[in-house]
């Protein structure tokens, strides 16, 4: 029986499939993003018309098999149509988070200058931090999201088996090969090392450890194979 045969990707295939993917992609406008790849990791540059753009071209380029990272220096350029002052955007983001089921905005501040959308405060689970800057990010208008909210559990991790339950739920999502990572908790940190397939693989393993109870942080050192 033969060997299983090992299909090597090169940085030029790699370039290849994310230009192909932008332009795949509706939100995005790719005959303005240039991109690069050296060893795996991508540099899109150029320009777009919304955060929400640059944020779906950043999502594009981690969908492609082998990317290992990518460099986002896209800039935002606001044209005279959605140009918004910084109050306005104030009261929209505001208004944003209120209508967004999954963000507590009784602890949350914040602070627009320039266009940038700036969040401060604390929220109980890794979900909520998330969906508070997607939630701004998507306003027209909007420069860039500075997210500084902190995580801040409302209860203490449930015991000495958390490893091996967040190792359960892996297995159960299907996320990844659960002997290929390895898991550690430090009180409420938790630690994953090992290889993954892909960067949306590397992002779900992150999701499903910020379930756990508990947690406050998570240091991801997953590396994409190549």
């Amino acid at each position: 029986m033969a060997g299983a045969i090992t299909v090597t990707r090169t940085d030029q295939d790699i370039q290849t499939d994310v230009l192909d993917e932008l332009t795949w992609d509706p939100r995005v406008s790719p005959t303005e993003v240039g991109v690069t790849v050296t060893e795996g990791v991508v540099t899109l540059t150029g320009w777009l018309d919304s955060y929400a753009a640059k944020w779906a071209a950043e999502r594009a380029a981690h969908r492609v098999a082998r990317v290992r990272a990518v460099a986002n220096d896209l800039t935002v350029r606001i044209g005279p149509s959605a140009e918004r002052t910084d109050p306005e955007l104030a009261a929209a983001a505001q208004h944003a988070l209120e209508w967004d089921a999954f963000v507590p905005v009784e602890e949350l501040e914040v602070t627009v200058a320039a266009g940038w959308v700036t969040l401060r405060g604390a929220v109980e689970w890794e979900y909520q931090r998330r969906a508070a800057e997607r939630a701004v990010g998507r306003l027209t208008g909007v420069r860039g999201v500075g997210n500084g909210l902190t995580v801040r559990p409302a209860t203490a991790p449930t015991g000495v088996e958390l490893p091996e339950r967040i190792v359960d739920a892996l297995a159960r999502s299907g996320a990844v090969e659960p002997d290929r990572v390895s898991v550690r908790v430090y009180g409420d940190t938790v630690l994953l090392d090992g290889l993954v397939h892909s960067v949306p693989e590397r992002d779900e393993v992150e999701r499903v450890v910020w379930s756990a109870p508990g947690v406050r942080e998570v240091h991801n050192h997953l590396t994409v194979a190549r």
